[in-house]
């Protein structure tokens, strides 16, 4: 499935490129009545992420797709290191004090840095080039460290049903678009090519479910541990 990588996103049509940025940012900050309740929801995937914390606030920390900086919310660690790109939506965070460092891109971060964590939340299934950011957070851990990644279930019935029938009816009323083409846009990869990508660069990779199985749940969230440093070294050569 690998060979499927580093995927090509489609550009998107003008009408949508015209109010991707404003409904990117209040859809993040759950200010819509239909990313509201989603974050609600979300907190699923954040409180999975946090829980190796407990009483332990000196984990040198990594996150990926920081976004509006909301998973300081639920843990409160540092060193923190961030990765995101459009800095727009951290500007003003009531958090910021407390980030190390910030970097536009995994490939920023110098060799010698080393994580004991490091954490995505709905990030993953954005990343065009998702195996060579994998195979780097494998050469930036310190022994013993995790990756730890919660996600949507995309590619379910369950995750379509659920954006449909609720961001999807607010998106078009609003906009007089078809939600689902954002959806494609952004979200490109499925939540089986994500677990099939971690697998192959880390021994352990155990998913845990905000539902009944794999096939019947709204998110994952997966512990990695043990990466296949050889198989990233030897992957990063190639790329």
């Amino acid at each position: 499935m690998l060979e499927y990588f580093p995927k090509t996103r489609n550009e998107l049509p003008e009408a949508y490129q015209k109010i991707y940025a404003e409904h990117y940012k209040k859809n993040r900050e759950g200010q819509t009545s239909a990313s509201s309740m989603s974050q609600k929801l979300e907190r699923w995937l954040h409180r999975k992420v946090a829980a190796d914390l407990k009483g332990r606030n000196n984990l040198a920390t990594l996150e990926i797709g920081a976004g509006t900086l909301n998973q300081l919310k639920y843990e409160n660690t540092r060193p923190y290191d961030i990765i995101e790109p459009f800095s727009k939506l951290f500007a003003g965070s009531e958090f910021l004090n407390r980030i190390n460092a910030i970097y536009t891109d995994i490939s920023e971060i110098p060799s010698d840095k080393k994580y004991d964590r490091i954490t995505s939340i709905a990030t993953f299934e954005h990343i065009t080039n998702l195996p060579e950011v994998v195979a780097k957070t494998c050469l930036l851990l310190n022994e013993g460290g995790t990756l730890r990644v919660s996600i949507p279930n995309e590619g379910t019935i369950l995750w379509k049903m659920g954006w449909k029938f609720t961001t999807g009816i607010e998106f078009k009323h609003k906009y007089g678009l078809d939600y689902g083409v954002l959806m494609r846009y952004e979200h490109v990869n499925t939540a089986r090519e994500i677990e099939e990508v971690l697998k192959f660069f880390y021994s352990k990779a155990k998913c845990s479910c905000f539902g009944i199985s794999r096939g019947l749940a709204l998110y994952r969230y997966y512990e990695c541990s043990a990466p296949k440093v050889s198989v990233a070294t030897d992957w990063l050569k190639k790329v």
